[in-house]
């Protein structure tokens, strides 16, 4: 069975003051990594298409960029990037046109929601193949009221005719009409999956009918489908106000402490003598300068150290092992590629990145003009966000081949980290 996910983040976050929430960071890392990375490393995914705001798509975050993730990596050309519409049925449709052909089940998800877990996914996928259609859900726990709006009227003092007061005065008020059974009361989440045939269906209805809808199961309900409940979570809110978030960061907190196992380190050291007429690069950025490192690749001093720290923290080896001068392939190659190999060599080993440090030490010239542009670089090759990354520049105070201005060098120490399956 064939699975694609559909990631619902065009939202404008009208109820969130109008900024973008789902790039709101929440314990540090964004909303919307969360809830992509949630698919992508659920084994039962095929692909995740993300609907987005169009200036997202045409430039987006670090952890979006799919040129970004090296060969060999199980999330390359798994991750495909589309233009929402003014709708939230539009953005799906849109997205939708873009899932394969052959797939068997479209699974949506709400980017708003970080904290979905793999079992309520797997859980929700295997409903929607058997019956159809499936959403995750909570049975209402409080006493379910329902009302009816009305305005209140007020007596004139010199008549006995009731006057309606004027709704501006912020006269309506709700009334109970009814209680209802808690029982027969669930509130909708996300996941939702649906056989492929199902979701055609229920957004031929929205096309038809052109109602706006605030999820998928709504449709396919339209559409005459029915539409199976699978046990939400209570962890899996959705963030719609700032209120939200205090909420969220208590449940990222204790999440990321379950789901963090094991933490390893790794350090690196690379050193290149200087030539005339050689391009001096350094944390994939060209700096101008008379001389240059002398490398069989491009001899970037930073990318490398942070290769052999990423490698050692997995156990992997080092650059000379993957990435040999002796081997023609890599003659002139660009470092940010091969450092991009190596953190898909450490994710396909079982780790995700959790942050770089590296010091370049260099007599002349300075670097601290260039630094920004090198943790951009080094985060969009790694993909990770450029806030955990780290550049330093120090001299070697005249000391040395490096203080005569005859060689540079970098230390680095990566932080890599397991997740639970």
């Amino acid at each position: 069975m064939r699975v694609s996910a559909i990631i619902a983040a065009a939202g404008r976050g009208t109820r969130f003051g109008g900024e973008l929430k789902q790039l709101r960071p929440v314990a540090g890392r964004a909303i919307l990594d969360r809830s992509v990375s949630a698919f992508l490393a659920h084994p039962t995914i095929a692909e995740v298409i993300v609907a987005l705001p169009r200036a997202l798509v045409d430039d987006p975050p670090a952890y979006l960029r799919p040129d970004n993730i090296a060969a060999g990596n199980s999330a390359r050309g798994r991750l495909h990037l589309v233009a929402g519409g003014e709708r939230r049925q539009d953005s799906v449709a849109n997205a939708f046109r873009a899932a394969a052909p052959d797939s068997d089940v479209i699974v949506i998800h709400d980017a708003a929601r970080p904290f979905v877990s793999a079992d309520l996914i797997a859980r929700t996928i295997a409903a929607a193949a058997e019956s159809g259609a499936a959403i995750a859900a909570l049975q209402a726990r409080d006493t379910v009221k329902q009302a009816e709006l009305v305005v209140r009227q007020a007596r004139d003092e010199r008549e006995s005719t009731p006057l309606i007061l004027s709704p501006s005065k912020d006269e309506r008020t709700w009334i109970v009409t009814s209680t209802l059974p808690r029982e027969s009361i669930f509130l909708a989440q996300t996941p939702q999956a649906f056989r492929r045939d199902v979701l055609a269906a229920a957004l031929a209805v929205a096309a038809r009918a052109d109602v706006p809808v605030t999820d998928e199961a709504a449709l396919a309900e339209r559409a005459g489908h029915p539409v199976r409940l699978v046990d939400g979570e209570a962890s899996n809110v959705k963030i719609t106000t700032r209120d939200d978030l205090v909420m969220a960061e208590a449940i990222a907190q204790s999440t990321d402490r379950r789901t963090i196992r094991t933490g390893r380190a790794g350090t690196g050291y690379d050193l290149h003598r200087l030539a005339a007429g050689r391009p001096l690069v350094i944390g994939g950025v060209a700096i101008p300068s008379d001389r240059g490192a002398v490398g069989h690749s491009d001899a970037d001093v930073a990318c490398h150290a942070i290769v052999d720290a990423l490698l050692g923290a997995g156990g992997q080896g080092d650059i000379g092992r993957h990435f040999p001068d002796s081997d023609p392939q890599w003659k002139g190659a660009s470092s940010l590629d091969l450092l991009a190999r190596a953190a898909a060599m450490v994710r396909d080993g079982g780790y995700d990145v959790g942050n770089v440090d590296v010091t370049v030490v260099l007599e002349s010239p300075k670097i601290r003009d260039h630094v920004e542009a090198m943790r951009r670089a080094i985060a969009g090759a790694i993909g990770i966000d450029a806030a955990r990354v780290s550049v330093k520049g120090k001299t070697n105070e005249g000391v040395d081949a490096i203080g005569r201005g005859e060689a540079i060098a970098a230390h680095a120490v990566a932080l890599i980290y397991a997740i639970r399956n």
